[in-house]
């Protein structure tokens, strides 16, 4: 196949469609060779789960991949309804859709070093074969080196606003209107300055933070009656997105706003949403996420930080680590254990904890409190705390809900929200290594010409085009399900799993393109690079966010 016999629309679409139902049944039949393995009686072996722990993550992964190849047929087709869907749309699906067609026949990858095979998951050959027919077979074997050369063609010869997502995105108008801000927004006040922040791991300018709270970053999702602007989780990742792909410190000060506003707004009483909810929207309140500890990591069962009754207040005492512009904040949402006598999650409570805002030269001013800062590689702008809590007090009226024992359910009610928006940032950070890697392949000349004439730079290309389209379309996915009302902490889940490698991969490629260069702290991709790898860790780390998902599919 040359670009002269690219798929056009008409004959692309019907492949996709019958591709992602290959992949459906494929993902089927994989989930139940699995629960062979692991439930056999009905019910989930928990020992058995753990013992083939490479097979169910590899189970979650697949079914992630059949869920990104379907996303990207449904994509295809209502953008070309609409009349939107290009050569470079049409092109972009094809690559995306072939490379994964061929990993879930060949081998899917789960890290650098891991690849699940459909042997391993107990599938049988006939199933493969089933699998292989000729419309995957045709889209499998047409990801070839004209095909990815015109892509970038394409994308050098684009201008302006048609070129900045590498494709239509395939949103609404008001959302289409709402990126275009924000990236004009991030072009001017973020980037300029984005690399000198990092470098000198710097705070994220207060300024900027009112700019945002202006732009109503912070008052997305709310209800209008808090001082919101009432829109959706799709909103929230547009916004996110290109924030991130500015600075990913300045696409996640919104994450923390976000989370203790889910939090507050589906577990807090009448007068804590009155309290709080108005201040948090307007940015006059800045909240942190209080919940990890150095033991427990992901194991929130085995928390031990303790809060004591003691009048009319709430005696906090332990150890958290991680807590992200903790110095800075104003309000903490604090999860401790009421109930000694519970060792699990329902002697959990979460808690509204109001803070003086600290300085640099003092960053914890209160009593019973204490901390030091946590030095970081990347995902600088707003600093990483240890911090310590003696007796701090917080007023009995603040335990969220007004009832001890809700706080891990509580904070569930927040993941879905949560990973949505970190797919979201991950997309950025992918676009941002995307842009940054185009520039510098332009731009830099080896042997007598750009070194984007040279496939195995342009070919790494394209490929982070292809998968930022349909990472993009799964996370847009999941973010609509929520906006419905639907339950889809499976889809939150992919999207944060898929999109999170493909960041990683962006950078890590980009940085390749720049060779030698790339090292040097002087250029921007070296920044990148290093906030790109915390997003499969944080927000669930890829193992247990896999590990997540296959319970999932395996109970269903």
């Amino acid at each position: 196949m040359t670009d002269r016999e690219a798929l056009s629309p008409a004959e692309l679409i019907p492949l996709l469609e019958s591709a992602a139902e290959a992949a459906g049944t494929l993902s089927a039949r994989a989930t139940e060779a699995v629960k062979a393995k692991v439930a056999g009686s009905g019910k989930i072996d928990n020992a058995a789960l753990e013992r083939e722990e490479h097979v169910a993550h590899g189970l979650a992964w697949l079914a992630t991949y059949a869920e990104g190849i379907r996303q990207l047929a449904d994509y295809a087709k209502r953008v070309d309804g609409e009349g939107r869907f290009g050569e470079l749309e049409s092109l972009l699906s094809q690559i995306a859709a072939g490379e994964y067609l061929a990993q879930l026949a060949g081998g899917v990858i789960m890290s650098q070093g891991e690849v699940v095979r459909l042997h391993e998951l107990g599938v049988a050959d006939s199933a493969r074969t089933e699998f292989l027919t000729d419309d995957v077979t045709a889209l499998i074997e047409g990801v070839t080196p004209e095909i990815r050369a015109r892509v970038v063609s394409l994308i050098q010869d684009a201008q302006g606003a048609a070129a900045a997502n590498f494709g239509d995105p395939g949103l609404e108008e008001t959302f289409e209107e709402i990126r275009n801000e924000m990236r004009r927004f991030s072009e001017a006040e973020v980037v300029p300055h984005a690399q000198e922040w990092h470098l000198k791991d710097d705070y994220i300018p207060l300024e900027l933070i009112n700019q945002m709270a202006e732009l109503g970053v912070f008052a997305l999702t709310l209800p209008e009656e808090y001082g919101g602007l009432g829109l959706g989780k799709e909103a929230m990742c547009v916004v996110s997105e290109e924030l991130s792909r500015g600075y990913i410190g300045v696409g996640s000060l919104g994450t923390r706003s976000e989370i203790a506003e889910e939090l507050i707004l589906n577990g807090g009483t009448d007068a804590q949403k009155q309290e709080w909810l108005p201040k948090i929207a307007s940015g006059e309140i800045l909240p942190t996420a209080v919940f990890t500890e150095p033991n427990t990591g992901s194991d929130l069962a085995s928390l031990t930080t303790r809060a004591v009754k003691d009048g009319e207040v709430y005696r906090i005492t332990g150890q958290k680590t991680w807590i992200t512009h903790a110095a800075r904040a104003d309000l903490m949402t604090v999860l401790a254990r009421t109930d000694p006598n519970e060792k699990g999650y329902k002697g959990l409570s979460m808690f509204l904890a109001p803070k003086p805002r600290g300085t640099d030269d003092n960053p914890f001013p209160a009593e019973g409190m204490s901390g030091g800062e946590i030095e970081v590689l990347g995902y600088r702008g707003m600093k990483e705390f240890e911090l310590s809590f003696d007796g701090f007090e917080v007023p009995a009226a603040n335990l969220l809900g007004g009832v001890e024992g809700q706080g891990f359910k509580q904070l569930m009610q927040t993941f879905e929200a949560a990973r949505i928006q970190t797919a979201a940032r991950a997309i950025g950070v992918a676009q941002s290594a995307l842009d940054i890697g185009l520039r510098y392949g332009m731009e830099r000349m080896q042997f007598g010409k750009p070194i984007i004439n040279f496939p195995r730079v342009s070919d790494k290309l394209a490929m982070m085009a292809a998968e930022i389209l349909l990472a993009r379309q799964l996370t847009y996915y999941s973010a609509r399900q929520k906006d419905a009302g639907h339950r889809c902490d499976l889809e939150a889940g992919m999207a944060k799993l898929l999109a999170a490698r493909i960041a990683w991969a962006a950078a890590d490629n980009a940085l390749q393109i720049h060779g030698g260069n790339g090292f040097a702290l002087e250029y921007t991709i070296s920044r990148v690079l290093c906030d790109a790898r915390i997003l499969s860790i944080f927000e669930g780390a890829a193992e247990i966010q896999a590990h997540v998902i296959a319970r999932r599919l395996l109970e269903q």
